[in-house]
């Protein structure tokens, strides 16, 4: 029974399409159920979408890659020249034949436990909002709602003979300045593998992105902390004279320097965040009176940090 589910057509009159018609009606079956149980709250048309994609010939494909099945197939001698034992539709195809082989042989519960054994790690990673959709719909509906022009597929290149060419498309998303290539046995299966890389290009920039973004404030704050700290003039503080003044200057040295630094360092608008930062910190020093030697070494600190970024 198993010699016969691995067996092509092209190898012999006996070969697996009628255990792969079994194996078919099994495999919806047992994903069917499994669905129903995991995820109580979808309805019909999702759990149908969720099924097809996870019983249709890319899903079938890689498991037969994770049991590496293409060293066991029969094959005959003009699908192994053409390279039958990598096409996925073959391997697909076996691995349904598989499980109409084991429900012959050991029944319907002994096929249920090798269906959910292997569909088990696949359900573990199941997004239900996003499974059953291709990358090139992802792709598109991830720009739309950022309001980005649509990317732009070119075949750049073609490899191999006639009857089994290899694609290999370019991904171009202009506005994200993002080209990436992907691969494939068709122009279609190319480009889905570039709108997948284009995808996770463009969600890693967004990450990147929200981390920057998040920098500056924590340094502003910081900013902000400081001058608040830094004491009032003579009628509002009980310090007086030189020790208000060394009390200011240890203030700003520990903190409010520092943070304008980090401004420096960390913020893509610089320039105009270190002018806001010169305002923060110098103008009220000299509303509360702060002396001139005081001043100026915190404008020479500003004018510093200035010709760092400029």
């Amino acid at each position: 029974m198993l010699q016969q589910a691995l067996t092509h057509r092209s190898h012999s009159g006996v070969h697996n399409e009628r255990l792969e018609f079994l194996g078919d009606s099994i495999l919806n079956c047992v994903v069917a159920s499994m669905l129903f149980d995991r995820f109580a709250k979808i309805d019909e048309g999702d759990l149908s979408r969720l099924r097809a994609n996870l019983v249709k010939q890319q899903s079938l494909y890689e498991i037969a890659q994770r049991l590496e099945l293409s060293q066991f197939l029969r094959l005959g001698e003009g699908e192994l020249k053409s390279g039958g034992f990598r096409r996925p539709s073959i391997l697909a195809d076996t691995v349904e034949a598989l499980f109409g082989a084991i429900f012959l042989d050991g029944g319907f519960e002994a096929a249920r436990l090798v269906i959910n054994n292997l569909y088990k790690p696949v359900l573990e990673t199941v997004d239900p909002k996003t499974l059953g959709k291709d990358a090139k719909t992802l792709l598109q509906e991830y720009l739309q709602s950022r309001k980005i022009a649509l990317p732009v597929y070119t075949v750049v290149a073609t490899h191999g003979a006639a009857h089994n060419q290899e694609f290999e498309v370019e991904c171009a998303v202009p506005k994200l300045n993002i080209q990436v290539l992907g691969s494939g046995g068709s122009r279609r299966a190319a480009e889905q593998a570039a709108a997948k890389k284009a995808l996770e290009a463009a969600q890693a920039l967004a990450l990147t992105a929200t981390k920057r973004t998040r920098r500056p404030k924590q340094a502003q704050l910081s900013l902000s902390v400081a001058v608040a700290q830094v004491p009032e003039d003579g009628a509002r503080s009980t310090r007086s004279g030189k020790a208000a003044q060394k009390a200011t200057e240890r203030t700003l040295e520990k903190s409010a320097l520092p943070a304008l630094s980090q401004i420096a360092d960390e913020t893509p608008e610089v320039p105009r965040r270190v002018a806001s930062a010169e305002t923060a910190i110098v103008q009220p020093l000299t509303r509360r009176g702060a002396d001139d030697a005081a001043l100026a070494d915190i404008e020479e600190e500003v004018e510093g940090l200035k010709a760092r970024v400029a």
